[in-house]
């Protein structure tokens, strides 16, 4: 079977990404600017608000795979505690507060962002002969800076982003949106990612092959998940695409 398009979970695959959503200096800086909003939390109650809410849009979920809105987290934030001095500060100042705080937490609470040895090169070379999309559970707001801070977003013809659908990996829908997107069967696509039930198993479920890409080696797993091929470098994706090509199901 003829391989049209490939498909790429972004964090952990193609994205060397370490971040920590409970480091105190990220919730300190956003009560400190909110300060200057007219509002007086302290950084623990923004911390602890911030958490909170996101766990109120998971129960508020029917998905079984829900996934949060972090734009709307911060809007509900600010809806929470505006003051009167807030409300003065008018829609061009306030409207765009919530994405704001949203890139502001994911700043500071980035560790590292470095695109995987060799993905840059990989992605040019199969691009030649094969349509490209992104299937991430992430936030928009700042998955798709991120793509474009690596130098990787100009690659793909789709970037689908759970955010922006309120459900997550392996929700077969994802997967389904992207191959909608690029005109492919699922037969004609593989997907790679680094998870073997995110990834491998919601591939899967839409009848994709799938690699699974271990650049620390040690894949483990379990008989349920197997992919159907183990990538530890990028420089050896077009002898996997070219063995999967070959492969009947």
């Amino acid at each position: 079977m003829e391989i049209r398009a490939l498909l790429f979970d972004v964090n952990g695959t193609l994205i060397d990404i370490e971040t920590d959503e409970w480091m105190e200096e990220t919730y300190r800086a956003i009560a400190h600017f909110l300060t200057y909003q007219g509002i007086a939390l302290h950084r623990g109650e923004v911390r602890d608000l911030y958490f909170q809410i996101m766990k109120e849009q998971f129960a508020a979920s029917k998905e079984i795979y829900p996934e949060f809105d972090v734009v709307a987290v911060w809007r509900e934030v600010l809806r929470r505690h505006a003051t009167e001095y807030t409300r003065t500060l008018g829609p061009e100042k306030f409207q765009p507060m919530p994405r704001f705080l949203a890139e502001l937490q994911r700043g500071i609470s980035r560790k590292r962002l470095v695109a995987f040895p060799q993905t840059q090169e990989m992605l040019a070379h199969v691009k030649t002969r094969h349509r490209m999309a992104v299937v991430s559970d992430a936030q928009s707001v700042y998955g798709l800076p991120e793509l474009r801070a690596a130098g990787l977003a100009d690659y793909f013809a789709s970037i689908i982003i759970s955010g922006d659908y309120g459900y997550r990996k392996p929700d077969p829908r994802l997967f389904q949106a992207a191959l909608t997107e690029l005109q492919v069967r699922p037969e004609e696509a593989i997907f790679v990612g680094n998870d073997r039930f995110r990834d491998v198993s919601g591939a899967r479920q839409v009848g994709m092959k799938t690699i699974l890409f271990c650049p620390h080696g040690n894949p483990g797993g379990s008989p349920e998940t197997e992919p159907d091929y183990i990538l530890y470098q990028y420089a050896d994706l077009p002898r996997a695409i070219e063995f999967l090509a070959a492969v009947k199901r």
